[in-house]
């Protein structure tokens, strides 16, 4: 067994940003957490499980890449050929010892390679061997991501590794299956593998993609035009293979009489995690992080205090980081945050509100504005899509997130964004439409 010094394991840090005052007779406690994993290395691996662990290589990971091989990826045909591609370059980003299968979907799912219900353990010879195999996929058939995924999940789970993640393509809405089974594909998959989602040209269903990127805690993204696909699949693959440590979970533990309004991350993207939430012993529970390689998320924890006389103060919540262990334990990452509570008479004091608290809750109202916008504007009302982006408009000016006011900029004409005073454009290409929904929901980093 490889000897593990302090310097293989990332640490992880956790600061709490926010205003602990409040006016007698308040209760609500909001909390900015930023939580950072810094110093490369393998704490999954290497301190959880040291056998999963390959010295000078990272962690052990397992990679399912899902492609569609539905009728419509005939439609143009190039957008097969750069599927392929694009699958062909993420082989080649996969670290050796990494093990990998592709999966060919239609309204079934396919072992493309290796083949015969197992993984492949990547190397100069099982890269060519699976490129080769890619040329045989076709398009022809239906489409039903739930079997996908299934299968997907069967392989991964074949490997006994540190990281399992999934890549997925589809170019199509899931009309093969009912809502309901991808659904139930997705709840037996939370947990037991990430994955990104990517929707390739304009004929998939934005909620879709999105849905299973945030059920899997990982991304999601639009590539319109095919010949993107190569370069995005190398910077999942890249990403993937950057991670050093699987099922991180944010503990947070509350006093008596405290409920838990909720919990959300909302940086680099809002996730919405307070329905995730598994019970960790008396007035704790946990909420799922996913894989984290060298990186920093922003989480906003919003707590109910009973409320207590001017003077007093108390602890809301303690949070910590915890890593499930095979035998039912975890494993505590050694970070700790405070969020505390104050009463004081103090009107300046208390009325003040955090600059991160304050920052994040406009990215959050951002991303819902656009959100509602959008089906507004699908549904005719005009008025009210105008009203939600228009507002939109205005949240993206004031908190400097110029990527979203860029995507807000090619759906409506902009007439005074400081005032949200915005017109819906008469015509809107479809993709540039898709582009703002599906990354409606990531956000900028508060100014420091």
């Amino acid at each position: 067994m490889a000897n593990f010094s302090k310097s293989n394991v990332p640490r992880f840090s956790v600061d709490v940003y926010q205003n602990e005052y409040l006016p007698e007779g308040a209760g609500e406690v909001n909390a900015i957490v930023t939580v950072t994993a810094t110093g490369g290395g393998t704490i999954g691996s290497a301190v959880a499980a040291p056998h999963l662990y390959s010295p000078g290589q990272g962690p052990s990971a397992a990679v399912a890449l899902m492609v569609d091989c539905s009728g419509s990826m005939d439609y143009p045909p190039t957008k097969m050929r750069n599927a392929r591609d694009a699958t062909a370059a993420a082989i080649d980003t996969l670290r050796d010892g990494v093990h990998f299968a592709v999966i060919g979907g239609t309204h079934e799912a396919k072992e493309v390679y290796p083949g015969g219900g197992r993984l492949a353990v990547a190397d100069a010879t099982t890269r060519e061997q699976a490129k080769r195999a890619l040329r045989s996929l076709s398009a022809g058939g239906g489409t039903a991501i739930g079997t996908w995924l299934k299968l997907a999940d069967r392989l991964l789970s074949s490997a006994d590794v540190a990281i399992r993640h999934g890549i997925l393509l589809t170019d199509g809405r899931n009309e093969h299956e009912s809502p309901q089974d991808l659904k139930a594909a997705l709840d037996a998959c939370a947990g037991r593998f990430t994955c990104d989602a990517r929707g390739v040209g304009t004929d998939w269903e934005v909620k879709e993609v999105t849905g299973i990127a945030s059920a899997l805690l990982g991304t999601a993204d639009i590539v319109a035009d095919p010949a993107g696909l190569a370069a995005d699949f190398t910077r999942m693959m890249e990403t993937a293979m950057g991670k050093e440590v699987a099922d991180v979970s944010l503990r947070l533990w509350t006093p008596v009489d405290t409920t838990v309004r909720f919990v959300k991350q909302v940086a680099p993207t809002v996730e919405e995690l307070t329905d995730r939430r598994t019970e960790a012993g008396p007035r704790a529970g946990d909420y799922p992080l996913g894989s984290w390689g060298d990186e920093s998320r922003e989480y906003h924890v919003c707590v109910e205090v009973p409320a207590a006389n001017i003077g007093q103060e108390m602890l809301a919540a303690r949070i910590s980081l915890v890593i499930p262990q095979p035998d039912g334990s975890v494993q505590n990452l050694g970070a700790q945050g405070l969020v505390r509570a104050v009463w004081t008479d103090d009107m300046v004091a208390s009325t003040s509100i955090n600059p991160q608290v304050a920052h994040y809750t406009g990215q959050a109202e951002l991303a819902q504005a656009i959100q509602q916008g959008l089906d507004l504007r699908k549904s005719g009302d005009i008025d009210g899509a105008t009203a939600k982006l228009g507002r939109a408009v205005q949240l993206a000016s004031a908190s400097g997130n110029a990527d979203t006011a860029k995507l807000l900029a090619k759906v409506v004409d902009v007439v005074d964004a400081a005032t949200g005073t915005v017109r819906l454009k008469a015509k809107v290409e479809e993709a540039d439409e898709m582009t703002l929904e599906t990354r409606s929901t990531k956000t900028v980093r508060v100014k420091k």
